[in-house]
């Protein structure tokens, strides 16, 4: 029997380790199960999901040149799919606002990019001059 990626299996879990758990498939061909596809939600202990033994629906993932099967277990679970409006809507930036309203000339993006960078450079030269004694630093 021939593994294909993408077909889902019925499998046998025949070790665990800390990063993942080894699936026995029908045909005797064995793959792993990475802890990060053991379940959607984050799995810190492998072993409060999966022992040695349990059935499980896997599918697989990839199937390398030397014979290493990858298996997912979360992605083998049929998802529903949500309707779109149980989705929010992206919610807009600040500048994505100011763009809606009206086009900025590049007059005013130079002047906007001067503005904010003189402020930056300003701040930045007073914390530097205060921790290396810059012109007005008291001496001791």
């Amino acid at each position: 029997m021939s593994i294909e990626v993408g077909s889902k299996y019925q499998g046998k879990v025949t070790g665990i380790t800390n990063f993942g758990a080894f699936v026995e498939l029908p045909g005797g061909a064995t793959g792993l199960v990475h802890i990060s596809e053991v379940a959607d939600s984050y799995v810190k202990e492998i072993n409060e999901f999966l022992s040695v033994g349990d059935e499980v629906t896997v599918k697989v993932m990839n199937v390398e040149k030397d014979g290493k099967i990858g298996l997912s277990i979360r992605k083998a679970k049929d998802q529903p799919k949500s309707p779109p409006s149980d989705r929010r809507p992206p919610r807009k930036s600040p500048k994505s606002k100011q763009r809606d309203q009206r086009p900025i000339s590049f007059e005013d993006k130079m002047n906007r990019f001067l503005k904010d960078s003189e402020e930056r450079l300003s701040s930045l030269k007073r914390n530097t001059e205060s921790k290396r004694g810059g012109r007005n630093s008291k001496r001791g």
